[in-house]
């Protein structure tokens, strides 16, 4: 972290677990920094600005990407580890590359390979994120994937099924023995969540799906909207919308920070270790944790499900199910890199062909393999 002292109960860079491939330490940076700055430059990071968050990457130039929502994640883990005094570098890292495993086409896309890969082991984004950094990105002489500290790979893999936590090594053993993952991992998966409410609910009134009148049912943002217009009364709407998010956002954060510092303050863990067998340390307050279930129940059931979303994702769904079955028929179908990776198992081969997909090239690959006119 800049300029301050890290906390005994943060990561420390010095005291890592090391990389799967030995390196040289690297100069001028931290290995958190180094891990950092590979995930940046990596292909599956630039891919994130052509992926769903909610709407399809051609439906507007203004609605949330992966890659926009991955950058307001590590903006806001930041600010919490920051005030905790937790290795900032870290927590950057994990929420940067978070969603890289992440498919075409949102949870649609995800559910559907899920569905297709069931036979063959199934489909988990946070797996496929791993996988990612460990093997699929090919950029290094000395070895593949981008060989990143044990402790960025135990953040990102902040979902697993135990059936596959047994088959991954050291960094799937939290999940076998239900530990906890670093401060710096827990801060990441919330920031997560506060990124994604606030910004759906912002994206969802910009779109027209959903309305200021709704979310005036919906207690957070109510008591947000109703203290801007005290104090603004004649505030336009698009200014009303943004003003009000922003301060949900600032609740939500400051109401993580100190109720995660009071967790803290009260288990008193000397060191990671110590994190690593206490409870969940980062945590909102039991009152704005209801209210934040409550807005995620709203966009649930208000966008989410709203009709313009479900007609594109049933389009999603046909594109990842019929591109999946035609390379699963004839693999002479994947590109030269991917028929050499599926003579050792094709149905994998093919899950990491269409994960890695933009949306916009996932229509155009369908596109050309089923459109009878030339393209």
């Amino acid at each position: 972290m800049s300029g301050r002292e890290l906390a005994p109960y943060a990561a420390r860079p010095e005291r890592s677990r090391g990389r799967r491939h030995r390196e040289p330490p690297p100069r001028g940076r931290s290995d958190y920094q180094r891990d950092r700055d590979r995930i940046v430059h990596s292909t599956a990071f630039r891919r994130l600005e052509y992926k769903t968050q909610v709407f399809v990457n051609h439906e507007g130039d203004l609605f949330r990407t992966r890659l926009t929502h991955s950058l307001e994640v590590a903006q806001i883990a930041r600010s919490v580890a920051r005030s905790l005094r937790l290795d900032e570098d870290l927590t950057e890292a994990v929420a940067l590359a978070h969603d890289l495993g992440h498919t075409p086409f949102g949870h649609t896309g995800q559910d559907s390979l899920n569905a297709c890969m069931r036979p063959y082991g199934g489909f988990e984004h946070n797996l496929q994120s791993l996988r990612v950094v460990d093997i699929l990105e090919q950029r290094y002489a000395a070895f593949d994937g981008l060989n990143l500290t044990f402790e960025t790979r135990e953040g990102i893999l902040k979902h697993c099924s135990l059936k596959n936590a047994r088959t991954l090594g050291e960094v799937g053993e939290r999940f076998v023995r239900k530990q906890r993952p670093s401060l710096e991992a827990q801060t990441a998966n919330l920031a997560d969540e506060i990124a994604y409410n606030n910004h759906d609910v912002d994206d969802g009134v910009r779109s027209g799906l959903l309305d200021l009148d709704q979310l005036a049912g919906v207690r957070i943002f109510a008591r947000h909207m109703r203290a801007v217009l005290r104090q603004y009364p004649r505030l336009p709407p698009r200014r009303l919308r943004h003003e009000t998010v922003r301060r949900m956002i600032d609740t939500l954060v400051t109401d993580l920070i100190r109720t995660s510092a009071e967790n803290i303050r009260r288990h008193a863990p000397a060191s990671i270790e110590e994190v690593r067998l206490a409870q969940p340390l980062i945590a909102f307050s039991p009152r704005i944790r209801e209210e934040s279930q409550e807005l995620k129940r709203f966009l649930r059931e208000n966008l989410y499900r709203h009709y313009r979303v479900v007609r594109m994702s049933t389009k999603a769904r046909r594109i990842v199910t019929e591109l999946f079955a035609a390379l699963r028929s004839d693999t002479r179908l994947l590109p030269p890199e991917f028929q050499e990776q599926a003579a050792e198992g094709a149905p994998r081969a093919i899950a990491d062909y269409i994960a890695g997909m933009t949306d916009r090239y996932a229509i155009l690959e369908h596109r050309r393999l089923f459109a009878i006119e030339e393209t």
